[in-house]
């Protein structure tokens, strides 16, 4: 068997690509196929316009390439090896189809083109005078976020029926049974010796069944959670389960959606926490915890089940190495210096949630701390925030928020954690202490805010560039930084901002001004 693919685990599905036939089928375009296969099989990723004779180095696989044969020579018949040069290129490329616009240079398609096309099995298309190639490419945008949605819903819809299957009186094998209908497939789960202790679905064929055992065998002794692979035709996953015990899910499905790897990991959470030994108290107590929340409880009611009854203020800490990536072998440890094992490790950055000590201050307005030189903050001592030698991390802390406001103490650490990285210190605080924009009034506050932001409102990037480049006293390159953008993009952001505010950016008091607004 071939070595699997260990996939990057997305929290949320891709966006699906469209098929060619779809984008025909739109009369406002008016687009005909010329030449190639079926375009019912072809998916459609992106498109791209290039008039290079040599695309090839532009090209990412999977675009509709849309020329106007501005590349094809002039004056002299070109002949038959020149397209076929050119069409050779864009299928080494990967591209998924070309259209051709028949003006302003062409007043047809080339019937060198057309046979040079169906040699190399490319889809062409013609696109006629009165469609331009942004209304294709925006065409091909909408078609995609109506595929996204439809996506979106799909997964939403398999996440709850999921969560219900884990409540039945016999929930791993009702999880599996849903699971295997969802993606119209076979599930199984394996036990820590590799054998099949439950399972649900079509079976499949002895090839099949053998590959996908061997497969879970493979994430059991490797370093990875998740892999992947293709037998027969038949797609394949298995997803190490988190209980430490050596439990595997393993999936196998005729075919693969965008979405599907979703709402496989979302079963192999219900089925770690299914399959793991909670015997203590505060074991059992998480698990309760993650259940209610999977099933719709609001964060408040799953909150005591955490940290114990006497917990009412949280901190959210943002953590990001200074090296590398974080694993999550170092992202416990993590937790462990700062008192909660309550730890999310995503592809760059860990989230703990810790619990706030009793005299921790309720919440209220709240401004961005100053730098501050630990290298860490722990929880310890009655969960008061405060340093330990835990190095190696660069942290952004919330300001002690209750369960309710958990979102807006994400948001908190999320901001705080890039003001460190763009002000290259250790650690810096979210901090709440009063200010002279508490003395107006909420409502008033707030709907002068609205009024004067309402320009750039719409935008979230243009706010969010705003609120960083104020934070870091106009410092371009501390915003690109923590904004992980270039510096040329934080300039057209900010000039952006200063067109549409229709004001100075470098008068003081309009960025003082800025600044209450943007916090409200």
């Amino acid at each position: 068997m071939p070595e699997p693919t260990v996939p990057p685990g997305p929290s949320t599905p891709p966006t699906p690509p469209v098929s060619l036939a779809a984008l025909l089928a739109r009369d406002d375009l008016g687009l005909r196929r010329m030449a190639g296969p079926s375009p019912a099989g072809v998916a459609v990723h992106w498109a791209h316009t290039s008039e290079m004779a040599d695309p090839y180095p532009y090209l990412l696989g999977g675009e509709l390439l849309l020329t106007a044969g501005v590349h094809v020579p002039r004056g002299t018949d070109p002949g038959p090896a020149y397209f076929d040069a050119y069409v050779g290129r864009i299928v080494a490329a990967g591209g998924a189809a070309l259209g051709f616009g028949v003006a302003p240079v062409h007043d047809t398609v080339p019937r060198a083109l057309v046979a040079a096309c169906d040699a190399h099995g490319l889809p062409l298309v013609e696109v006629p005078p009165r469609t331009t190639f942004s209304g294709v490419a925006r065409a091909v945008w909408q078609l995609m976020a109506q595929a996204r949605l439809a996506e979106l819903r799909r997964v939403s819809e398999a996440q709850q029926g999921l969560a219900a299957a884990a409540s039945r009186p016999d929930p791993v094998p009702s999880v599996l049974r849903r699971l295997a209908g969802r993606l119209d497939g076979r599930a199984v789960l394996y036990g820590p010796e590799g054998t099949e202790i439950a399972a649900a679905g079509r079976e499949p064929g002895g090839e099949v069944r053998r590959a996908l055992a061997e497969l879970s065998r493979f994430v059991t002794g490797h370093t990875s959670t998740t892999a992947t692979d293709t037998v027969a035709g038949t797609h394949l996953a298995a997803y190490a389960l988190g209980t430490g015990q050596g439990f595997v899910l393993g999936v196998a499905a005729p075919h693969r959606e965008s979405g599907d790897h979703t709402i496989a990991s979302v079963a192999a959470v219900l089925l770690s926490l299914l399959t793991g030994e909670h015997q203590s108290g505060t074991g059992a107590a998480r698990s309760s915890a993650l259940v209610r929340l999977l099933l719709g409880a609001r964060p408040e009611e799953a909150a005591p089940l955490l940290g114990g009854g006497g917990v009412t203020h949280w901190h959210v800490v943002h953590a990001r190495p200074d090296t590398g990536t974080p694993d999550p072998v170092s992202a416990s440890a993590l937790g462990a210096a700062l008192g909660s094992p309550l730890v999310d490790t995503t592809e760059d950055v860990v989230r703990v949630l810790v619990p706030a000590s009793p005299a921790a201050p309720p919440d209220g307005r709240e401004t961005e701390g100053a730098p501050v030189t630990p290298p860490a903050v722990s929880a310890r001592g009655g969960g008061e925030v405060g340093p330990v030698s835990q190095g190696g991390w660069v942290l952004g802390v919330s300001a002690a928020v209750t369960p309710a406001e958990w979102p807006a103490g994400d948001a908190q650490a999320a901001r705080a954690l890039a003001r460190a990285r763009a002000t290259r210190v250790p650690l810096v605080r979210h901090g709440a202490r009063p200010a002279l924009a508490d003395l107006v009034p909420d409502g008033d506050a707030e709907a002068h805010a609205r009024a004067l932001l309402a320009p750039v409102a719409d935008v979230p990037a243009l706010t969010e560039t705003l609120r960083t480049w104020l934070s870091l006293h106009g410092s371009w390159d501390r915003t690109a930084v923590a904004l992980s953008v270039h510096r040329n993009t934080v300039r057209q952001r900010i000039a952006r901002c200063a067109a549409l505010l229709d004001t100075d950016l470098d008068d003081p008091d309009v960025r003082m001004e800025l600044w209450f607004a943007l916090r409200r």
